[in-house]
Order: C-alpha cells, then structure tokens, then sequence
C-alpha cells in the first residue's frame, strides 16, 4: 500500500493560478498513467486528467485550455498547473494511477477558489 502525496493547494482568487505537485514512487511512475482527480463538497470524485507514459494527456472538457498536466522523469513528480481558475474548480485535489488505486489514494490539497 503505497498513498501518494500532493501539495500545493491554497487559496486563490478567480481568474488566478496553482501548480499542484506528486510525487510518485519510481515502480509505480515508470509504469502508469497518472491522473489528477478532485473532489468538491457534495460531489463524487471526478477524473480532472490524466497523462500517459509517453507525455500524451487528456484531460474533462470543464479544465480543457486552462489546466495541463505534466511529469518530471527525473524527479518522478506529476504536476497540475491549473490557470484561469474559477470558484467551480474549488475541490480537495488527488492524484491517483489511472484507473485509480483504492490503496493509493493521499490525502489531497486543498484549492479554493475565491470570486
């Protein structure tokens, strides 16, 4: 059971930027897509998107051309660096492999938008 840890949540202003950082273990970054996920009050927990082994993404239509997600080889970190937020991608943010591992899900960050 391996739980990964993301940082780099707070508090924003709409319109403002983040940049969400996890760090992977090497056997599980080598070898899945990793997704950011994320979870507002009320709501299910929902795929923000994902990035294959090769650097390919996709990511929901609600964050497309305002998030992107990238990786780091070397430091074996997936980032999330989300732009142009808004009160609606206020939610306690995960990354996870994708599909999600029941043992791997951390903690969270916490972003919160503010209009």
């Amino acid at each position: 059971q391996v739980q990964l840890v993301e940082s780099g949540g707070g508090l924003v202003q709409a319109g403002g930027s983040l940049r969400l950082s996890c760090v992977v273990p090497g056997i599980i970054f080598s070898r899945s897509t990793m997704g950011w996920y994320r979870q507002a009050p009320g709501k299910q927990r929902e795929l923000v998107g994902v990035i294959t082994r090769d650097g390919s993404t996709n990511y929901a239509e609600s964050v497309k051309g305002r998030f992107t997600i990238s990786r780091d080889t070397v430091k074996n970190t997936v980032y999330l660096q989300m732009n142009s937020l808004r009160p609606e991608d206020t939610a306690v943010y995960y990354c996870n492999t994708a599909p999600a591992r029941d043992s791997s899900w951390g903690q969270g960050t916490q972003v919160t938008v503010s209009s």
